[in-house]
């Protein structure tokens, strides 16, 4: 491994050029023991990274931000936003650190030490908290939802205090930027109205190039955000902590915290062990993602209109659209989750056999996802739903190429955290193996097609910082 020759990278530094006013010059903490948990060898390629290369003692040390290329210039990111509803208006990095851009997407660590946003925080970060954003992330990848990326989680040979001592680790992301809702909340209340423009001029240039004008960039974010929320809830997945600083401009899923995919359907399901009052439960998640573009606006005002009046009125027909956006993205989900793409089936009768479907799933407690790949081996309550759905003639075999036979069931991801804490990869690998590919069935992995055991229990996730 020692022979292998160190590749030339450039981390470009953009954001840091345009934007020093949300940049903050710091460096990682030096990471002692650092060991490869686990390697996203398709993106290292993807981003022109050698992976032979990234598993020697100096690509680790690139990876860690411990030894970066000359000319980089990593910085802790600055940003606000509202928590659980209340407003913070400094928030930034606290644990995390832009490396740079390459590839045209921000390199960027998580859990690699405090920085002067970490308001008391150790700046560190677990191995299980990280492997699940690596385990997650990748999945929903691989299900076609927008999301940031995970390149790595490395162990850092540390012990850190949780709730006990726990091994310490960080993860290696990639996204198309970290520029979220929460970035224009703290350039808004600076009152640089300058700074905002430039903000918005990075955005724009970055993500929505046809946007022309703000007013624009901000159409485009709702309808990204309003089609990537509409695939969380045709998958059942809960990020579980819908705070304006976890919400991208770019439309990517971020922020890996204490999510979960749901087993059983109810709208009123919350795994987070924070959200006692279920702000973010799976059916509030459109309401919450309209009341965060809400918030964008409110920080976008100035660049819409000189008068205010003026302003609020194009924001608020532009954040209209988000209902209309997120209707026509859910039904045409659902249209090809039951195989009616390209069947003579009209809007009215597809939404009354959704909404009907979605009662019966309910109140019969059936796995959502299974129910989808499969529906007529549910039988019992669904019997008259079932013809309804058989009379419209579906496809089943595209059925199969949208709804997943594996997904991050929860306790699966639990088993592989476990495993991996306690220094046991091989759990966390065949998980991997199979969410990586989700559509394709192998009957070797079956068991990870199942729900959860009945003993499984009330299920709760934690943030892990």
């Amino acid at each position: 491994m020692s022979d292998v020759s160190a590749p030339v990278i450039a981390l470009g530094h953009r954001f840091a050029d345009e934007l020093p006013e949300l940049a903050v010059s710091w460096q990682a903490a030096p990471v002692p023991e650092p060991r490869l948990l686990v390697l996203n060898e398709p993106l290292a390629v993807e981003l022109g990274l050698d992976p032979q290369w990234l598993r020697t003692g100096d690509g680790l040390a690139f990876l860690t931000g411990n030894r970066l290329p000359e000319g980089a210039v990593p910085v802790a990111q600055a940003y606000a936003g509202h928590q659980f509803g209340g407003y913070s208006p400094r928030l930034g990095d606290g644990r995390a650190l832009l490396l740079g851009e390459i590839g045209g997407r921000d390199l960027h660590l998580k859990g690699s030490g405090r920085t002067p946003f970490a308001r008391g925080g150790d700046g560190l970060a677990a191995v299980g908290p990280m492997l699940r954003e690596y385990v997650i992330s990748e999945a929903m990848h691989a299900l076609g939802i927008p999301t940031t990326r995970s390149l790595a989680v490395i162990g850092t040979g540390r012990s850190i205090v949780r709730e006990n001592l726990a091994p310490g680790a960080l993860l290696v992301r990639v996204a198309a930027s970290h520029l979220r809702v929460g970035s224009f909340q703290f350039a808004r209340a600076t009152g640089d109205d300058d700074l905002l423009r430039r903000l918005a001029a990075h955005a724009a240039d970055r993500h929505y190039p046809e946007a022309g004008d703000a007013l624009g960039l901000y159409r485009a974010v709702v309808g990204a955000q309003a089609e990537l929320i509409a695939q969380w809830m045709l998958a059942g997945f809960i990020h579980g902590v819908m705070n304006t600083d976890n919400m991208t401009i770019s439309g990517e899923t971020i922020d890996y915290g204490p999510c979960a995919f749901m087993d059983a359907f109810d709208p009123a399901t919350v795994f987070s062990s924070i959200d006692e009052g279920g702000r973010y439960a799976y059916g509030n998640q459109p309401g919450i993602a309209q009341w965060n573009l809400a918030r964008l606006a409110e920080a976008l005002l100035p660049l819409f209109d000189d008068d205010q009046e003026r302003a609020i009125a194009k924001a608020t027909e532009a954040l209209t659209e988000f209902r209309g956006r997120y209707a026509a993205a859910t039904l045409r989900g659902f249209r090809a989750k039951l195989g009616l793409t390209g069947r003579d089936v009209d809007d009215a009768t597809l939404t009354s056999l959704t909404e009907d479907l979605l009662a019966l799933l309910k109140t019969d407690g059936t796995d959502f996802t299974s129910f989808f790949r499969d529906p007529e081996a549910a039988g019992g309550e669904f019997g008259d739903w079932i013809r309804r759905w058989r009379s419209l003639d579906p496809d089943t075999d595209a059925m199969k190429r949208v709804n997943p036979v594996y997904i991050p069931r929860n306790h699966l991801v639990e088993e592989a955290l476990t495993a991996a804490t306690d220094g046991d990869l091989d759990p966390l690998h065949q998980l991997l193996e199979a969410i990586t590919s989700p559509f394709d069935e192998r009957p070797a992995l079956s068991r990870f097609a199942d729900p959860a055991p009945p003993d499984f229990g009330t299920y709760r996730t934690f943030c892990g910082t």
